[in-house]
């Protein structure tokens, strides 16, 4: 049967309806997830259409998945937090929702406290039990979605859940029958799907959600959920780690609508951001982050890190001021006592620093030859030189005219007598044996002897 889709405004046969495939034993995909071998990645160079959506926005889970791996936060730090994150997504919502635990007082009062706040965005969501009692608190509390786990792969169904896929299939839709019955949006988390049966469940589920969802008339979010980071964002890569197919199939073969559908991914094999990218380029409207990336394991979709690729995509930050990703850092370290990694791109403390001598000579030529972009500009953090064994003449003039924000005719160069000065007891710490870089302290000492009350030492 034939018929224009109102995605494409094209004359196309009519989608296929998969009916859930009730096995007896779980499909565990032994031919890609071996156990004792590395999963693999298998392409059957089937493509699917770039679908990028109007809009495109982040999601948050820093207040729940990623407060799951680090101690728990106090109700100030969760306040704090989400004030942040509002400053950082801007007036138009680029962070659109973020998503709370409801279980013990401390999260209700954390909750109420940022309600308080009255601020547009981020929206405040939930992750819940699947109960009623808990569908009812969240109404009470005046919250308009929450999110609710439901596993898709047989790793889960059958091994951990001990059900078939029948059995869970009711269990599911019950649950969420529970939440339409609240007046809640459900927001379901198809946890494991790039390890699932994507014909054989995933899709015929999702349909019977949205037979649930019409019948009600509340609408259905659809969380995809790479829980283990199998997903690969290749574009002929095949199911059930394609990141692209997955998004293309909840559409096409589940009529999910780009705004409804999410995704969510983590980092076990270094492809969470490009994953993100893939879901949005491919039709998701969001993808879930992580402050910092903070998650389980090897963590979430770092936030920052989408914030970027939103502007590269979009070719504007929309509102986005991404020097809250600077205050986010420094929160992070001083008030919550998260220890960031030096190298972590643009809040490590040396994402934008140097030591070789040959990059500083390159910085003090023009800046644009060694940084990523203007982050002065961007993350209110300049460019900077650490002092050490291979800082060499120009690594010395650079940071000296930085400490002392030396423009113009002021500027030191690699001849100075200081700087020729400052390389010869440098270099002759080395010899002696020194291995660490010097500190800030040390340098302003050092020049002070040499060439005292020439700049205003700090």
């Amino acid at each position: 049967m034939l018929e224009i889709s109102n995605k494409t405004n094209l004359l196309e046969q009519k989608s296929y309806k998969y009916s859930l495939q009730d096995v007896s034993e779980p499909n565990l995909q032994r031919d890609v997830f071996t156990q004792g071998m590395v999963p693999k990645v298998s392409f059957n160079h089937r493509r699917v259409p770039l679908n990028m959506p109007e809009e495109i926005w982040i999601t948050d889970t820093s207040l729940r998945d990623g407060q799951q791996s680090v101690e728990p936060y106090t109700v100030d730090q969760i306040v704090n937090i989400y004030k942040l994150l509002s400053k950082l997504g801007g007036p138009y919502g680029i962070i659109r929702q973020t998503e709370f635990f409801i279980y013990s007082k401390k999260d209700r009062d954390a909750i109420e406290k940022c309600m308080s706040l009255d601020l547009k965005f981020p929206e405040i969501t939930t992750w819940i039990r699947a109960s009623k009692d808990d569908f009812r608190l969240v109404k009470d509390m005046g919250i308009k979605e929450t999110g609710i786990l439901v596993s898709c792969s047989d790793y889960h169904i059958f091994k951990k859940m001990k059900m078939s896929r029948q059995q869970v299939l009711d269990y599911y839709l019950a649950t969420v029958k529970d939440a339409f019955d609240a007046g809640i949006v459900p927001r379901c988390h198809l946890e494991d799907i790039t390890r699932a049966d994507f014909y054989g469940f995933v899709v015929p589920f999702v349909n019977e959600l949205q037979k649930l969802s019409k019948e009600a008339g509340i609408p259905v979010k659809i969380r995809a959920c790479d829980t283990m980071g199998y997903g690969v964002p290749y574009t002929e890569a095949a199911l059930p780690r394609s990141v692209a197919g997955i998004i293309y199939g909840l559409q096409h073969y589940a009529d999910v609508p780009s705004e409804c559908l999410e995704w969510h991914g983590h980092n076990d094999f270094y492809k969470a951001v490009a994953n993100a990218s893939t879901a949005w380029l491919y039709g998701a409207c969001a993808v879930n982050c992580s402050l910092l990336g903070i998650g389980e394991r090897t963590g979430n979709i770092p936030l920052e890190a989408m914030v970027f690729e939103y502007a590269s995509l979009r070719g504007s930050l929309d509102g986005m001021d991404p020097t809250v990703i600077t205050e986010i850092g420094e929160f992070f370290q001083h008030e919550v006592g998260y220890t960031v990694p030096d190298m972590t791109p643009f809040v490590g403390r040396n994402f934008n620093v140097t030591r070789a001598g040959i990059h500083a000579d390159g910085l003090m030529k023009d800046e644009e030859i060694y940084t990523i972009f203007d982050t002065k500009k961007l993350l209110n953090r300049p460019a900077t030189v650490q002092i050490g064994k291979a800082s060499g003449l120009a690594g010395i003039a650079y940071w000296i005219n930085q400490a002392y924000n030396l423009e113009g005719d002021a500027c030191v160069d690699k001849k100075d007598p200081l700087v020729v000065a400052m390389k010869q007891w440098i270099d002759a710490l080395y010899e002696d044996g020194r291995q660490t870089v010097l500190s800030n302290k040390e340098l302003d000492e050092k020049i002070e002897e040499l060439a005292p009350g020439r700049f205003n030492i700090r």
